[in-house]
């Protein structure tokens, strides 16, 4: 693996690697998680499946996103779906060549729209541009499995004295809510899930399915 943000140009290998680019967002995560968790995810997962590998650059982490329906809790910073999309479209047009591909590594759910945008222009202008996103059990935000997550590589950031149940209904039928009406309006925690049983332990067996999951994508050529 090679980190791109670290290392003078002379010693990037570029022809023919995949850059992977972490992508994250600026949000509340509940009273015990930090604004940059989503971040931390993304730049986690990318690290973790490129370990070892010499045909993989990572790219410094994105650490804003679409964030709209946190916009009621202080600290959120969102650049939207319009500005996103375009700027990964820039991104990935400034990338390729020389890297043969991208893959966006995407760590909040609420970029979903502005990823498969991006994606699709860049295939229109005949790029090789994929994206993947965690395909974990659990709730939805803030709740057991971030929280889990981020006890195995950082619980010097989370405070699980403040971790506390909150909004349970699935988020399939909270979404049109949510979008409508902002989180705060469902959740005064900001919490979307029940975080109170994560542990570290758990977080890694998690780690080790996302490292899978974006390995297999690695290895698709």
């Amino acid at each position: 693996m090679v980190d791109l943000g670290p290392t003078a140009w002379p010693d990037l290998p570029v022809d023919g690697t995949t850059l992977l680019v972490p992508l994250g967002a600026t949000e509340q995560h509940g009273p015990h998680l930090p604004m940059d968790t989503d971040t931390r995810i993304a730049a986690e997962w990318c690290r973790r499946a490129a370990d070892g590998r010499t045909d993989v650059v990572v790219a410094p982490a994105l650490p804003y996103g679409s964030s709209g329906e946190h916009s009621d809790f202080p600290g959120t910073l969102s650049i939207g779906t319009a500005a996103l999309a375009n700027l990964l479209v820039e991104l990935v047009r400034s990338a390729i060549p020389p890297h043969r591909r991208v893959v966006i590594v995407n760590g909040h759910g609420g970029n979903h729209e502005a990823v498969l945008a991006a994606v699709e222009q860049s295939v229109a202008d005949g790029r090789d541009v994929r994206a993947v996103w965690p395909q974990l059990p659990g709730d939805a935000h803030a709740g057991r499995t971030e929280t889990s997550l981020l006890l195995a590589i950082a619980p010097d950031v989370v405070d699980m004295d403040r971790a506390v149940t909150g909004t349970t209904t699935p988020i399939g039928e909270l979404l049109p809510a949510l979008q409508r009406d902002g989180l705060r309006a469902h959740s005064a925690t900001g919490i979307l899930g029940d975080p109170t049983g994560a542990s570290a332990e758990e977080g890694q067996r998690l780690w080790e399915r996302l490292r899978q999951q974006l390995a297999d994508e690695l290895d698709h050529s």
